[in-house]
This record gives C-alpha cells, structure tokens and sequence, in this order.
C-alpha cells in the first residue's frame, strides 16, 4: 500500500466510524506518522501522538494513588477525555513486553486502569519489522490478532509528489531522480542515513547553506554535492517557463534530472506548464518528456491546473498523440 492508499484507508476508517485498531507497517523515516496527522487534519478531529518505546508501564497506566481507603489509578494528562480523534501509539513494537501489555489493555478494552478512552476516538499504532534492521520486540498474538494490518511501501514517486507540494529543494528531487537508489539505505554504521525524513532535513540544510552530511551520512552527502556542482551548467528555467527559450536540453544526465525538476518546481501557472511541456518536447528526446508529464502532470492536478493545460495541449497534434501514450503506460 502507498502513502496515498494508506491516507484513503484511514481516512475510510474515520469517516465510516470504523473502531477497529489500525498498525501500519513500514520502514523507518517513510511518513508513517504524517499520514495519520494529514487524516486527523483531513478528518477535523483532535491527534495525540504517544510514543510508546520513551514510556513506562506506569506512564499509560497511571500511578496508583490512595482515595478514601482505597487506590485509584491517576491517568496520565496526555490521554484524552473527550472530543473526538486519533490516538496515534507510534513505535508499539519498540516498547518492552511489560509496556506493551498495558498498551493492550487500551486496544483491546479502550481502557487501563481507572482510565476509559472516549467513544469518539481511534486506536491507531505504527512500527518497524525486523528486517528494517530496527531494534523491536515481537508482538504477542493476542494484540497482533487484534489489528488490522496495513503494509505501507514509499517509492520515489510518492517522494517527489511529496517533495513537490511541501517546497522541498528542487536539487534534492534531481538527485534522488538520478540517484535514486539513495532515497532510503539504511547504514548499520552510522545514525545518520538516507531516508525520505533525512532528505527532507538535508533540503532545509541546503536552502541554509549548510552541509547535509549530519542528516543523510557521508556517503550520501558526498554524492550529493558532487551533484550540486552541476547546477551552473541548468538552462535558465526561467525563460523556459516564460515560453522564451530557444537553449537546448542538457546532455549530461545528471543535469537532465536536476532540469526537470526545477520546471515541474517553478511551474504555478498552467500556461507556464505549456511552455515547459513544448520547449521538452520539442527539445528532448521521449523518456525525458515522460519523466516531465509523470512529475508535472499530478501537481497540475492537485493545483487544479490540469484542465486548463490540458486544453491548449489538444491544439497540438504531437501533444495528443504523446497524451493518448502516456495515459495508456499510466493505465
């Protein structure tokens, strides 16, 4: 499942008041937990997000206080006491055993200890396998049985549409196009490694001036800059999306990808989207026009841009015919 599917699936569950605990599995640094803010968000309702692997037992389950000769159970501040939402319970599987039956007790009955969740909110979690080489425990049966499980993949696709709607630096998504083998590689050897995350914090470095190293690890990092050093030799993606370019389209790869995505990044109009589209098609050779419509094309749907550039694309014959091939290699 992708990160747009899991948005869609979660956001079936809420809005279908579906009470079912949800744990979505997936490597780490993938947007796991952004997902379920942006449905939360989408949703209208309250997010509380409790990672369970910095707790203690006695954190959800609340200490015991003597009340009238008897004990009662303090509840934690956190839990919520009414309204309606998400209770997000991130890295489950990271909790020791001990953390994690209390943790059941609040999936499976919706209460610990003198605590009761309201009605109105969701038990939803989140954690790594084992092989993502993350240091977890093995789930007992009875919590996993109590799941609906859900396999979240993040490709390079999902990253740039990402990347593209949340002003992530256009350098980062040439790289990863040219590169993209280094959008999520864990190293066993350092705490810095590339990640969709890392790269993220890597882009706020770069548009700052700074080394991505501390985000991305060395090896990334060195690569990474290398790539850089290419961007003197861009057309100048200004006048391309002005319609007043007559440059040709690089040569050397590396500047293809960074090209490219600096025009799907500087496009805001759907004019500008044709001048672009033109100045590669008439330009490039087919499998660059092709990453341009599979990068461009869902941003220009998303802005609602898509049906006005669509429009001025039918007046031109090499224009369809790429259209009516492209939607054919997208079906």
């Amino acid at each position: 499942m992708s990160p747009k599917e899991l948005k869609l699936f979660l956001k079936g569950l809420a809005e279908n008041d579906i009470q079912h605990s949800a744990m979505i599995w997936g490597k780490a640094g993938i947007g796991k937990s952004s997902v379920v803010r942006q449905v939360a968000e989408m949703s209208q309702m309250d997010f509380i997000d409790v990672r369970l692997s910095q707790l203690m037992p006695s954190d959800l389950r609340g200490v015991p206080v003597p009340t009238d000769g008897t004990t009662r159970w303090a509840a934690p501040s956190f839990l919520p006491r009414e309204g309606k939402g998400i209770l997000f319970l991130d890295e489950i599987n990271m909790a020791p055993p001990t953390l994690q039956g209390v943790a059941q007790q609040l999936i499976l009955d919706r209460q610990v200890g003198d605590y009761t969740l309201p009605d109105g909110w969701f038990t939803w979690a989140a954690g790594n396998r084992a092989d993502d080489m993350a240091a977890v425990y093995e789930m007992p049966g009875p919590l996993a049985n109590r799941f609906l499980h859900v396999d979240v993949e993040f490709s390079l696709d999902d990253f740039k549409q990402y990347a593209y709607s949340n002003n992530i630096e256009e350098t980062v998504i040439g790289f990863l196009s040219f590169k993209p083998t280094l959008l999520h590689q864990v190293d066993p050897n350092s705490d810095a490694w590339p990640s969709p995350r890392t790269w993220e914090m890597a882009s706020n470095l770069y548009k700052a001036g700074l080394a991505v190293d501390s985000a991305v690890g060395k090896g990334a990092a060195a690569e990474f800059k290398a790539f850089c050093m290419l961007r003197d030799q861009l057309p100048d993606i200004a006048s391309i999306v002005k319609g007043k370019s007559k440059i040709p389209f690089p040569t050397e790869p590396s500047v293809s990808y960074a090209a490219v995505s600096a025009i799907v990044a500087h496009v805001e109009t759907a004019k500008q989207a044709e001048n672009a589209f033109f100045w590669v098609m008439d330009n490039a050779s087919p499998e660059w026009v092709q990453l341009l419509a599979c990068d461009l094309f869902p941003q220009l749907r998303e802005r609602n841009l898509y049906n006005a550039f669509s429009k001025n694309l039918i007046k031109d014959k090499r224009a369809v015919e790429f259209i009516g091939e492209f939607a054919k290699l997208a079906a």
